[in-house]
């Protein structure tokens, strides 16, 4: 079985984590993930192709921000929530309230 590289929990750094989250797609994707559940590539309602979803899911997991579990030919995505609230509490509950938030004009 092939495995995917992690960071570890202490080497997560704040400045990877907010890049991750500056490009919209990647922060829908966060936010889609919010709920708790895992969802597989094809359950995630981003409108991409193939090679430029795989490409922002791969900037989320290096970041600390995902953890991707492959099986099979399948791959699955969940928040790394544990790891992000021992490093930087709160800040995915800040990501959930200004999701909830409408945008101001």
């Amino acid at each position: 079985m092939r495995l995917l590289a992690h960071p570890g929990r202490e080497d997560i750094e704040l400045t990877a984590v907010f890049h991750a989250l500056s490009d919209p797609i990647r922060l829908g994707i966060v936010v889609d993930l919010l709920g708790g559940n895992e969802e597989s590539c094809g359950g995630l309602d981003v409108p991409l192709n193939k090679s430029s979803l795989s490409h922002h899911l791969k900037v989320l997991r290096e970041a600390g921000v995902t953890f991707t579990r492959i099986e099979g030919t399948h791959r699955y995505m969940s928040l790394r929530r544990a790891d992000l609230d021992a490093r930087f509490p709160g800040l995915l509950d800040a990501i959930a309230t200004s999701a909830r938030t409408p945008a101001r004009a």
